[in-house]
């Protein structure tokens, strides 16, 4: 019996620590220095959630903006936020730093 128990609990655990690679998570890299966003581009494939780890450098904070992504995050100066986005169709996403808005500006190019 408790065989058999634990033989079930561990096909649980498995079952839901798998991931296939067809839905593990892309995850892309953002800097903001000196008020930019490096690289300003990013591409990703189309149909397919993405994970941004935007990494603030500035000592100030700064607030990942889009209103095509619709998602808007404060990051704090020398902190690190996360931003998923998608699944998207093919095209263009701009994005922008709301507290510097002249100097940070990108955008996400979906394929």
């Amino acid at each position: 019996m408790q065989k058999t128990l634990l033989t079930a609990i561990l096909t649980v655990l498995t079952m839901f620590t798998f991931v296939p690679q067809s839905y593990a998570v892309e995850e892309i890299s953002l800097v903001i220095k000196d008020h930019k966003f490096i690289p300003d581009t990013v591409e990703i494939p189309a149909g397919q959630k993405v994970k941004l780890v935007i990494d603030n450098q500035d000592p100030t904070p700064e607030e990942f903006e889009s209103h095509e992504l619709n998602r808007e995050k404060i990051i704090k100066g020398g902190k690190q936020g996360i931003v998923f986005i998608g699944p998207l169709e093919p095209g263009t996403y701009p994005f922008f730093g709301e507290f510097n808005e002249d100097t940070a500006q990108g955008k996400v190019v979906v394929k």
